[in-house]
């Protein structure tokens, strides 16, 4: 249980009521984890969640549990029509339990918030920050939105399990918590310039998970349970925190809005889809190059001007497909919040913001390495033509303030070139 009640931020923060275990040797005692749970169950999962997770499905049978399998191929991509397959094939269960770790949460979650069903997680591998998440990252139309719906009641994470997990998993899990630096950033920065809420409590919780996983980085990849605890937890803490918040802001900025682009020009073009984290870690990479360049000055002083957005050029490279979602986030416009003289007033604020809270481009690209974490576009199968296009128009995917979406009433026009390479 996880509840902040007194704080004095202003919003009554939800009581999480959550069990969470996470340890060796759970696998055998699932059953007993979940008795308190419905034993009339879907449980859904891919061909390799479900071997990683061998023995589970007669572990619960044992247990007294009826299990009604949705097991996918390979599932990469939560989109709502797989919401709406969850949702009618749970029509004659009490629960859903997803076992595995992203994509499969995030359909299992939406899909048993919208009937109303109990929801719980097995974790099978340790590689993005969303388990306790109240969030679902879903394509709709081709068009990647978060969600609101609710968290998972119960999750179990079996560190034997996560430990041998690839390596490329958990370094994609690495990834995902060290986008949060960016994310503290351009969340401070938004309450000093929009008033949007800020709560300093969740904020020092997300800061306390980065530290913990910044000291990991070298043993990530290893075979190691106490390591793939660390780090299970530092996830499960992360996304405990955006349920706190009730948004997506202690944990998810323009790095995430970056990935997300790519996600849906890969979806809409049929192109393999890597892993979010390890996107989420080369756009966190990129963004921290960016901003340091920006307060910094590479770009010469800004000018604080009009929100001179070429609209023509967003919407030609966002492609028709997209148009009614980039409406509806951009109209009215977010920029209404603030205003150039407000941006003036407080600019050296925001720069010393950024420079608080992120890390160093070399210290960051260090941390990744010793992860052995993807650092490049080519690594992520990200073509330079829609890298260039991430980073110039990610700003308008969310009704969201971010350092990003301020660059054309700054005036600052950035090399984008310049980010592609480490």
């Amino acid at each position: 249980m996880v509840n902040i009640d007194s704080c004095t931020c202003g919003y009554e923060h939800p009581h999480i009521d959550m069990i969470v275990k996470i340890g060796r040797g759970l696998l055998p005692q699932t059953a007993e984890i979940l008795k308190d749970f419905p034993h009339n169950i879907l449980l859904v999962a891919d061909k390799n969640t479900l071997a990683a997770a061998n023995g589970l499905l007669d572990v619960l049978k044992n247990g007294g549990f009826s299990c009604k399998l949705q097991c996918y191929d390979n599932f990469t991509e939560a989109d709502i029509k797989h919401v709406k397959e969850i949702e009618t094939l749970s029509e004659d269960v009490d629960g859903i339990l997803a076992v595995g770790s992203g994509s499969i949460g995030d359909i299992c979650r939406l899909a048993s918030f919208n009937v109303k069903k109990a929801f719980a997680i097995f974790a099978t591998a340790p590689s993005m920050d969303g388990f306790a998440s109240s969030t679902a990252p879903i394509t709709i139309d081709g068009f990647k939105e978060s969600l609101l719906c609710h968290a998972p009641s119960i999750i179990i994470g079996d560190t034997d399990i996560l430990a041998k997990a690839p390596a490329e998993l958990k370094s994609a899990g690495f990834g995902d918590i060290m986008a949060k630096y960016v994310a503290l950033a351009d969340w401070k920065m938004a309450t000093l310039v929009a008033k949007e809420y800020f709560c300093p409590k969740v904020a020092e919780m997300v800061a306390d998970v980065l530290k913990k996983t910044a000291a990991l980085a070298d043993k990530v990849t290893e075979e190691s349970p106490d390591a793939a605890a660390a780090l299970m937890e530092a996830l499960v803490l992360s996304g405990l925190c955006m349920t706190l918040a009730n948004n997506t802001r202690p944990a998810s900025a323009s790095e995430h809005l970056i990935a997300h682009y790519w996600e849906m020009k890969k979806l809409e073009r049929g192109e393999p889809m890597p892993f979010h984290g390890t996107k989420v870690g080369v756009a966190t990479l990129m963004v921290t190059k960016l901003y340091h360049d920006i307060i910094d000055g590479k770009y010469g002083e800004p000018t604080f001007g009009t929100d001179d957005v070429d609209w023509d050029k967003v919407y030609k490279i966002y492609g028709p497909l997209f148009k009614p979602e980039l409406d509806k986030v951009n109209n009215p416009s977010i920029m209404e919040n603030t205003s150039a003289e407000i941006l003036k007033q407080h600019w050296q604020d925001i720069c010393k913001i950024m420079r608080e809270e992120l890390p160093t481009y070399e210290h960051l690209l260090d941390l990744m390495n010793k992860a052995k974490a993807v650092t490049t576009i080519e690594g992520i199968q990200v073509d330079k033509q829609l890298a260039l296009d991430a980073l110039e128009i990610h700003p308008y995917m969310r009704y969201r303030v971010n350092l990003t979406r301020l660059l054309p009433i700054l005036g600052i026009k950035p090399d984008w070139e310049r980010y592609l390479t480490v």
